[in-house]
């Protein structure tokens, strides 16, 4: 058994310490460990209740924490500490991260490139097929699909990114061991073979009301961004987006039709700035560059790469006929629009981002705020 990972356990399982509380102790002693081999004096001057320097001192909780080690081994649940190599590095960033997760699958899905999406549990035909296709495109792109496995739209999701055939991860309100809701066993069968199931909740957590808004910090902290697919005015999703924004995360929206009560939520995130999306591009064209390189092919230049842009001049540079339409519109005293480059070059958005993407890897442009575009040279 290992022991360091006890330690973790027992700590997450102390009564009035929190998580916050527990980073704020484990970054004071180096280690849950550490922690508990600490004196009294030393564990009341970190500022904790005194009830809670107690339970650390008397050793409280390592014999309950020694069995759920135990069951979740029995029950093919991998436990990864907030110091372990497998930790999502994403989610390591958001101030209340789980010390501990349970995960059935995979656990390298869960640092691969991902976005959420999530939605109501009772969407339209018009919402499910939108959530299945852009998980379905976006998957194929070698992004994660991440959601919640609730009904409706997180499972047509789920479905859509395994139908890719690509990775999805669903995140738990509930212990691994109790999947909710349960027509959604066999979904969480499969996900778990092609990507992850998880949860920061110990086995036998039943579906508390109060465990789902909790969860969904944990989608949008695995996620790049968070798409929000049909949801009413006090959703769940809503919270999702919220949390979004105050991670740092993009925010996405699919709108919807203006007289369905399921609209309100993407409409209203729109009118406040997120990302229109009708297409799986919309999603990726937000990431930073190096990320868009990862997921769209690149656009191959017909006599050779692009060069370094230190020494790189149009004229020293081969380009796809695409890319010279495209810089040949660009000014380097005039930014413009990507929608206004497309016309002037005459080409369709994708072929113009794929253009821009690489004429910006090369250097030879730069991409300044609300997509806009100038020339370096």
């Amino acid at each position: 058994m290992d022991e360091a990972l006890v330690f973790w356990v027992a700590l997450r399982r102390i009564e009035g310490l929190g998580i916050r509380g527990s980073h704020k102790l484990i970054e004071h002693f180096g280690s849950p460990q550490a922690a508990y081999m600490a004196s009294l004096t030393e564990l009341e001057s970190c500022g904790l209740p005194a009830r809670v320097a107690q339970a650390i001192f008397a050793q409280a909780c390592l014999k309950e924490a020694e069995k759920e080690v135990q069951e979740a081994a029995q029950a093919e649940c991998r436990l990864v500490a907030f110091d372990s190599e497998d930790y999502p590095p994403l989610l390591k960033q958001i101030p209340d991260a789980p010390l501990l997760l349970y995960v059935r699958g995979d656990t390298a899905v869960l640092s691969q490139l991902a976005v959420a999406m999530v939605g109501t549990r009772r969407p339209s035909a018009y919402g499910s097929s939108v959530a299945h296709r852009l998980a379905h495109d976006l998957a194929q792109r070698q992004l994660v699909v991440v959601s919640g496995l609730a009904r409706g739209i997180d499972s047509a999701a789920h479905r859509g990114a395994l139908e890719a055939p690509g990775k999805t991860v669903a995140v738990l309100g509930s212990g691994l061991d109790v999947i909710y809701p349960r027509e959604n066993q066999r979904l969480a069968e499969q996900i778990a073979k092609s990507g992850a199931v998880v949860s920061e909740f110990p086995l036998r957590t039943g579906p508390m009301p109060e465990n789902f808004p909790i969860r969904n910090r944990i989608i949008s902290g695995l996620s790049l961004g968070v798409v929000v697919v049909e949801a009413a005015e006090y959703s769940g999703s809503l919270i999702t987006a919220r949390l979004a924004v105050e991670q740092n995360r993009e925010v996405y929206a699919v709108p919807g039709n203006i007289t369905s009560p399921q609209s309100f939520g993407p409409n209203h995130l729109l009118k406040q700035g997120a990302k229109l999306v009708d297409q799986w591009m919309d999603v990726i064209e937000e990431f930073p560059a190096e990320i868009r390189m990862q997921l769209l092919p690149p656009v191959e230049a017909s006599e050779g790469e692009l060069r370094d842009a230190q020494t790189a001049s149009l004229f020293e540079t081969s380009l796809k006929p695409d890319s010279k339409a495209v810089f040949a519109v660009l000014r380097a005293d005039q930014a413009l629009f990507v929608d206004e480059i497309g016309g002037a070059a005459e080409l369709p958005h994708p072929r113009v981002l794929a253009a821009l993407l690489e004429l910006e890897m090369a250097g030879l442009v730069r991409q300044l705020p609300g997509k806009n575009f100038i020339r370096k040279l």
